[in-house]
């Protein structure tokens, strides 16, 4: 009987030490990884088409940049589709090595919950946030064709033709679409959404007169103004923009508190070393700073706005309930 307990002692005993090794192993294979890292190319997905969307021209920049800085190179690589949703599932469910990322914006990251409930994960729990790169006023656009050129001259246009007037999006659910409901629910007006696979289609339906108006941040059309193809009437934050100074914003117009612009940030997989996760966040505020890429921003039509990865953890919290209780007040319809 004695020799039995010693035995049964003996195993777990064994077992314990064999569990420990094993820990310990992993725990230095997991720092070995961490501390040469990165020792291979990352991959960047853009969760959006390329071209000329204002989220395709950030993460293009924030790739090459860090590309530079860490020795390595960083590949974009676009993957759209479900108004950015679908590449941000991708990187959700990638392995947490930081080799995945993700250029994470607000429409799929905080707007998206809000809309359906059916994700396919949470862009809270499932993602590790690691940085706020950029902030992107929104403008709102009708093709110079229209004749229009103020917020009073839209609504009184979309009052004398209910539903005549068509407003492009990027995709159900994203920010361009919350603008333009939103619109609707504050002037009180019947306009129809038109939903386009990506900014580059939407763009083009615009330009050919196709669809009379879009809301979209600034760095996709600021192009488009400038040679007069497009017609700016409204900047749909709280100040006017330095880029077009001379464009009043909506609230100015009539609508009191109408608001609406598009972050841009660095994510990876949840459950990704903190120690990677630190690295790129140290590496995304050197770029953030950089004073040529704050002009390089400003000209695109975008501002630095740098964050940490608690800082960004927070935002995204507050920038959720932030939509879901406009969505909710304003009884929005989603196509």
């Amino acid at each position: 009987m004695l020799f039995l307990v010693r035995s049964v002692q003996l195993s777990l005993s064994i077992g314990l030490f064999l569990t420990v090794l094993l820990f310990l192993g992993l725990e230095i294979k997991s720092a070995n990884a961490t501390a040469t890292y990165p020792d291979k190319h990352i991959t960047l997905i853009i969760p959006y088409p390329a071209g000329s969307s204002t989220n395709d021209i950030l993460g293009r920049l924030m790739a090459r940049r860090l590309s530079e800085q860490l020795g390595q190179q960083v590949v974009p690589e676009n993957r759209p589709g479900a108004s950015g949703n679908l590449g941000s599932i991708l990187v959700s469910k990638a392995q947490p090595d930081g080799y995945t990322l993700l250029v994470g914006v607000a429409a799929p990251l905080s707007v998206g919950p809000n809309i359906n409930k059916n994700l396919g994960y949470d862009p809270i729990k499932d993602l590790a946030p690691i940085g706020m790169f950029a902030n992107t006023p929104y403008v709102m656009v009708v093709n110079a064709k229209v004749g229009i050129s103020s917020i009073k001259e839209l609504i009184n246009l979309a009052q004398k033709t209910p539903n005549a007037l068509n407003f492009a999006s990027s995709g159900t659910g994203g920010s361009p679409h919350l603008c333009g409901e939103l619109f609707k629910f504050m002037a009180n007006v019947q306009m129809t959404h038109i939903p386009y696979k990506g900014s580059a289609e939407a763009m083009t339906d615009l330009l050919t007169g196709r669809v009379e108006m879009m809301c979209t941040g600034l760095t996709a059309l600021e192009e488009h103004i400038r040679s007069g193809r497009l017609t700016a009437i409204g900047i749909a934050t709280s100040k006017r923009s330095d880029v077009l100074p001379n464009v009043a914003t909506i609230a100015d117009q009539g609508l009191d508190g109408f608001q609406v612009n598009s972050w841009t940030g660095l994510f990876a997989p949840s459950k990704t070393p903190q120690s990677i996760i630190q690295r790129l966040s140290k590496e995304l505020e050197k770029i953030s700073i950089d004073p040529q890429v704050r002009a390089l921003l400003l000209k695109q039509g975008s501002e630095s706005m740098y964050m940490d990865s608690v800082q960004l953890a927070a935002y995204l919290k507050t920038d959720t309930a932030k939509w879901g209780a406009l969505i909710k007040s304003v009884n929005m319809k989603m196509d």
